[in-house]
């Protein structure tokens, strides 16, 4: 057993067995599981279930949790807005910590432009409100998104998100006036043969949509995540979400950046936007904003986000004002930790790691990183990049064994993702990779295919 993970017998232990066997009796089949084990306690990196087997936490809760499990602060902050109100809805009886955040985030988004904030349970929500906005904005109705991408499991944002299984399968017809263009994919460039030399070309297909697809004349809006997220942790090269804004504004439609995963300082930045320099007009937000909570927000132009006439956004749950205060602890712990700062020490110390791998292990076909959003290309053969998704599980699944949690991203399944809490220490994130290391030396290309 190492210092920090702890695994004392086969996973799932007794007490976690018997409880999930129930959760196949009662809970639909749907939500399946990725760690099989029931949670007991956890903080900062680490999570016990309830056999007393520890797991270093690299999944963050699919980007949760960048203050890690339970902050005290949080914690507090919890436990004294219980004890007073929990529940009005803001539009019956507003509340301070309503107003304090929105305050905070208008303040700290991307840009110059004078901002307003509204607030949601959940990043789809985030969405949907967003694409609601633009349209009332603009007038117009289509929408661009890219391949790759996810935005959520809603009827809209099930439409915007590109992976047809498991999210799409079955489950139409879909949302109408949604286009869709590659994103800039450099390990498999979807242009480069058109376009040898690159020069950022992937930019110029939204270029090409407005001749071949849709009108800008009706499009209210693109819809891009800075860094891919379930898409694979694509990072995009420097330059192109400027290019992909100026577009925007040459055809007078709105730039929606879709910062739920790569927001609060996961890509070493508050938002991602900010490594060029990109001022969105519309940014919806959640994952990691209010440290689990269930809270997402949106984030415009004032002149923008005031388009939508009385009452016409909104919902009984929206801004919970215990998901605020969360949300205002997490914010005030990113400045005083310097977690965004943070999150590069961490990201640099990952991809550095897997490319030094790359050199023992020809699984690895690429390694992308933007602050702490690390992605590893499992891959059985490097000159055809034959995509790796069985050696992918095999990997995760050895590493889990052995008390390290990690997810899977990318459309064919063959991406490692890296979430890890930016609190987790040098010692618990070293001891992660040798397990994890461990685990590709026992899975050469080709196993459990």
């Amino acid at each position: 057993m190492g210092r920090f993970a702890q695994v004392k017998g086969e996973i799932p232990g007794p007490r976690s067995r018997a409880l999930l066997e129930a959760k196949e009796r009662f809970v639909p089949r749907a939500f399946s599981i990725h760690l099989p084990a029931v949670i007991a306690q956890a903080k900062g990196a680490l999570i016990t279930d309830i056999d007393g087997n520890t797991f270093i936490d690299l999944a963050g809760g699919v980007g949760v949790l960048n203050v890690g499990h339970c902050p005290d602060e949080v914690v507090d902050a919890l436990r004294d807005q219980v004890g007073r109100f929990i529940h009005t809805d803001f539009s019956v009886v507003p509340y301070e910590c309503y107003i304090e955040l929105a305050q905070k985030l208008a303040a700290l988004a991307p840009g110059r432009t004078p901002k307003k904030c509204c607030f949601f349970n959940c990043g789809a929500e985030a969405v949907e409100n967003s694409i609601k906005i633009a349209r009332a904005y603009t007038k117009k109705r289509a929408v661009i998104a890219f391949e790759g991408a996810f935005h959520g499991r809603t009827l809209m944002c099930m439409t915007l998100t590109s992976k047809i299984v498991p999210y799409k399968d079955g489950f139409g017809p879909f949302a109408p006036e949604v286009y869709r263009i590659p994103y800039a994919y450099c390990y498999r460039c979807p242009v480069h043969l058109q376009h040898p030399s690159c020069g950022l070309a992937c930019a110029d297909e939204l270029e090409r949509a407005f001749v071949a697809r849709v009108s800008a004349n009706d499009t209210a809006a693109v819809i891009i995540e800075p860094v891919q997220g379930e898409g694979g942790f694509v990072v995009p090269p420097r330059g192109y979400l400027s290019r992909i804004k100026g577009i925007c504004e040459k055809h007078r439609g709105l730039f929606i950046a879709d910062e739920i995963q790569t927001g609060f300082g996961r890509t070493g930045r508050m938002f991602a936007l900010e490594h060029e320099g990109v001022e969105p007009d519309i940014m919806a937000v959640a994952k990691s904003l209010a440290a689990g909570m269930p809270l997402s927000g949106v984030v415009g132009k004032a002149e923008i986000m005031d388009a939508p006439g009385d009452s016409a956004i909104g919902g009984t749950y929206v801004g919970n004002p215990v998901g605020c205060v969360a949300a205002l602890k997490v914010l005030e712990l990113m400045e005083r930790l310097d977690l965004p700062g943070r999150a590069l020490a961490v990201g640099e110390r990952i991809a550095s790691r897997f490319r030094r791998m790359a050199e023992s292990y020809p699984l690895i076909g690429d390694v992308r990183a933007l602050g702490a959003m690390v992605g590893v290309e499992l891959v059985r053969d490097r000159g055809t990049k034959q995509p790796a998704p069985q050696e992918t599980g095999l990997i995760i699944k050895r590493a889990m064994s052995r008390g390290v949690l990690t997810l899977r991203s990318g459309i064919y399944g063959n991406v490692i993702r890296f979430l890890a809490p930016l609190v987790i220490t040098e010692d618990q994130l070293d001891e992660a990779l040798d397990i994890l290391e461990e685990a590709f030396s026992a899975t050469p290309p080709g196993s459990g295919a």
